[in-house]
């Protein structure tokens, strides 16, 4: 390939990566906000959650990227670039994956540390805060690292809006050049190459995290949380 053509198919990985941040943040706020609210205790916030994860969990990525770029105009009368779209679809539609994952999570913690919490005053968010999301998180990495694989391969589907992303410029390029057996092949490679980078990244964090609260040396508790947070200045009196 022509300089030219290597720098088409290179604006299209950045672009690419740069839609895999933005949904990926999106996703992630959207994964702890409606899986903590699925695990509340008003049933009504328990509904509303898990009504918005049912929704967008049983739609099409596809159909959702369509509706957010081409309905939204017409029903709001305001039109949102590629980037944003795609952004807030993906976003919106892995997010509902992932809350099922934050859920699973915080509800897998053992009970005892969550009456360990009760018995040391914590409120409710000090207990969320300081005993049960510093357990559940590490465990949700595994399964965020496969969404976010997921999601990686989800992005190619924006080619549809006609937006410069790695999938929509290799294919300019096949076009310019009748190389579909090559152009494929060398996108197939910078998508495991992302993949892979992704994959070695979120090991990292995961056993970093579980360093943290010493899940190595099978350690952790309530009482624990509470001595940290008292010398931080953040926690509450021990009764």
């Amino acid at each position: 390939m022509t300089s030219g053509l290597w720098e088409l198919v290179l604006k299209g990985v950045w672009t690419t990566v740069q839609l895999l941040v933005f949904s990926a943040l999106l996703a992630a706020a959207v994964s702890f906000v409606v899986g903590i609210a699925r695990t509340h205790r008003l049933w009504i916030v328990r509904f509303i959650a898990g009504f918005y994860t049912e929704v967008f969990r049983g739609t099409s990525a596809l159909v959702m990227i369509f509706w957010v770029f081409f309905v939204l105009p017409v029903a709001f009368g305001w039109q949102l670039v590629p980037m944003w779209a795609g952004t807030l679809a993906l976003g919106l539609t892995y997010g509902a994956y992932g809350s099922e994952i934050v859920r699973g999570a915080l509800q897998s913690v053992d009970p005892a540390q969550q009456e360990g919490g009760i018995a040391l005053s914590f409120t409710p968010a000090q207990r969320l805060r300081l005993v049960l999301l510093p357990q559940a998180v590490p465990e949700m990495i595994p399964s965020f690292c496969n969404l976010l694989v997921e999601l990686l391969k989800g992005t190619a589907l924006v080619s549809v809006m006609g937006m410069g992303d790695l999938t929509f410029s290799a294919n300019l390029v096949r076009l310019a050049l009748q190389r579909s057996a090559e152009i494929y092949t060398y996108v197939l490679l910078i998508y495991f190459v992302i993949a892979f980078l992704i994959t070695r990244l979120m090991r990292s964090l995961e056993k970093r995290l579980k360093a943290g609260i010493g899940k190595d040396a099978g350690t952790f508790s309530a009482a624990r949380e509470l001595k940290r947070a008292q010398t931080t200045g953040v926690g509450g009196r021990v009764a």
